[in-house]
């Protein structure tokens, strides 16, 4: 009578483990298939602007700060640099777009040289970003 009733328990239960490796395969797939979004390293003060439009496959942030200071990806540039460092975020996504965050602040001299270096690098997709008023 006991074998009976633990057989009849045996049946009952739900086998979640082909449950959780569906789960753990689309974790993973998530995980492996997300674009990161990648930080210029610093915050700054965008200007205004009424006709601001949103940017949405930005990849390649470069930020400018009060103090002229060129980021991307966390790390100090140099000027000089700015062309080398675009081409090698390049070379990940050929496709991806420059998007320059200059500080209010900052001076339109190194804005335009930014903006030049990534014209030679090959980015046809260049712009500043703004506050939406």
């Amino acid at each position: 009578m006991s074998r009976k009733k633990k057989a009849e328990e045996e049946t009952g239960a739900i086998d979640l483990t082909p449950m959780l490796d569906v789960v753990f395969i689309m974790l993973i797939f998530f995980i492996v298939t997300a674009s990161f979004i990648k930080e210029p390293g610093i915050q700054v003060n965008r200007p205004d602007a009424t006709t601001a439009l949103i940017k949405k496959n930005a990849n390649i942030l470069v930020a400018i700060n009060a103090d002229n200071e060129i980021w991307i990806n966390k790390n100090e540039i140099d000027p000089r640099q700015v062309k080398t460092q675009i081409q090698l975020l390049l070379a990940e996504n050929p496709k991806g777009a420059v998007v320059i965050q200059a500080d209010s602040d900052s001076n339109i001299k190194t804005l335009t040289e930014v903006a030049q270096r990534a014209r030679e690098a090959g980015v046809a997709d260049v712009s500043i970003s703004a506050e939406n008023k």
